[in-house]
């Protein structure tokens, strides 16, 4: 079994959904009392929203790296960053380090080819939706991207930010959530990705009229299987 290296922190909250995801599919596969071999960096978040916030993606390359390093040194065979945003470093954090990074729009990539759909919405922070670095990744795969209206954009932000990082689950931030999938597969989402790691904490498949791709799910088992090729 290979070494998972988790850089996770971004937030602790969907941190322990890959942890939990990771050993549960591992003692599935295995039987017994299996479980993942892992190393876990888990960065301070609030340094790295401040960063986010004042535009110092440098600075935050340098964090990212600094964590990809201490993985590498322990023995990790390979990375995964436990968030989507931070993506928009994930170039610059392969080229840093020797082993491989396991990126997460790629695994979305993978099971959405694997459910042959050509047209997803995608929810997550504003960077996710707004830059190009996840769309492109996306797109890369043969696919098209919907995201939601500039409104809405927000709104998904502002509950990212100030509600999922924080653990916080409410009632009338889900049914906006609703209100924003259906408006996507309104206008042709034939599935939606939930392209920030903390929305699957919020949003189920009940909530959605089209099949969901929960990112930190397809991450976390993408990463078992990494971890099990022999």
């Amino acid at each position: 079994m290979k070494t998972i290296g988790l850089i996770g922190g971004m937030s602790w909250e969907s941190s322990i959904e890959y942890y939990r995801i990771i050993n549960e599919a591992v003692r599935q596969r295995l039987g017994g009392l299996h479980s993942a071999q892992s190393l876990l960096f888990s960065v301070d978040f609030a340094e790295i929203e401040t960063l986010q916030r004042e535009g110092r993606w440098d600075e935050a390359t340098g964090v990212l790296v600094d964590a990809a390093r201490r993985l590498e040194r322990g023995g990790a065979d390979f990375v995964v960053l436990c968030t989507n945003t931070m993506h928009k470093l994930a170039d610059a954090l392969q080229q840093a380090i020797a082993i491989p990074l396991l990126h997460i729009a790629d695994a979305a990539a993978a099971a959405i080819t694997a459910a042959r759909l050509t047209t997803v919405g995608l929810l997550g922070t504003r960077f996710t939706m707004e830059e190009d670095f996840y769309r492109t990744r996306l797109t890369g795969h043969g696919m098209r991207v919907l995201v939601p209206e500039p409104r809405d954009r927000a709104l998904v932000d502002r509950v990212i930010y100030e509600e999922l990082v924080l653990g916080q689950i409410r009632p009338d931030s889900r049914a906006e959530f609703r209100r924003i999938i259906a408006a996507l597969a309104d206008r042709g989402a034939q599935g939606i990705v939930l392209g920030c790691t903390e929305i699957g904490l919020l949003v189920k498949p009940p909530d959605s009229p089209v099949p969901l791709f929960d990112t930190t799910a397809l991450h976390a088992l993408a990463a078992v299987d990494a971890a099990l090729k022999p």
